[in-house]
C-alpha cells in the first residue's frame, strides 16, 4: 500500500520556488533571502564601513563595491565585493567573507593566478578576538 502525501498549498509552493531558485548554489540562502546584484550583505556593509574609515585615516583613496568582473572560463565569473585603490596608487581587489564555500576559495584562487591583481581575502573577527580583519592574500 502506498504512503499518503501530504499536499501542499499553492501560497507554499510558490515560497518555496521563490526561496530556492532551481540552479542556485545552496550557500545563496543559508541565511535566508538571496541579495540582489549591487546589494550588500551585513559582512560587506562593515568592511564597506572600515574602508570609509580608511579613506578618514588617508590610507585609502577610493573603493568601490562588485565594479569588475573577472571571466575566469566559460560559463564562469567571478566579482570580487570592492575594488580598493590606496593612496600609493596601488589597487587591490577584496573578498569580504563571513565563511568559505569551496567554490569560492576556487574561483579567488584561480583569478589571483590569471590575473596581474591582488586579491585579499577578509574574514570579520570576533569581538572576543580582540575584532577587525584577519586577512588572507592570494
Amino acid at each position: 500500500m502506498e504512503k499518503a502525501r501530504a499536499k501542499m498549498t499553492v501560497e507554499e509552493v510558490k515560497r518555496l520556488a521563490d526561496t530556492k531558485p532551481h540552479g542556485q548554489h545552496w550557500t545563496s540562502f543559508v541565511r535566508g533571502k538571496r541579495k540582489q546584484v549591487g546589494e550588500m550583505n551585513k559582512t560587506e556593509a562593515a568592511y564597506a564601513e572600515y574602508l570609509e574609515g580608511q579613506k578618514v585615516l588617508g590610507n585609502v583613496l577610493w573603493y568601490a563595491f562588485e565594479a569588475v568582473t573577472f571571466k575566469l572560463a566559460e560559463g564562469c565569473r567571478y566579482t570580487p565585493d570592492c575594488l580598493v585603490l590606496l593612496t600609493s596608487g596601488f589597487a587591490k581587489l577584496h573578498e569580504a567573507k563571513g565563511f568559505w564555500a569551496e567554490d569560492a576559495r576556487i574561483k579567488i584562487k584561480v583569478a589571483a593566478a590569471m590575473f596581474p591583481f591582488r586579491f585579499v581575502a577578509v574574514k570579520r573577527l570576533a569581538k572576543k578576538r580582540g575584532g577587525g580583519w584577519e586577512r588572507e592574500v592570494f
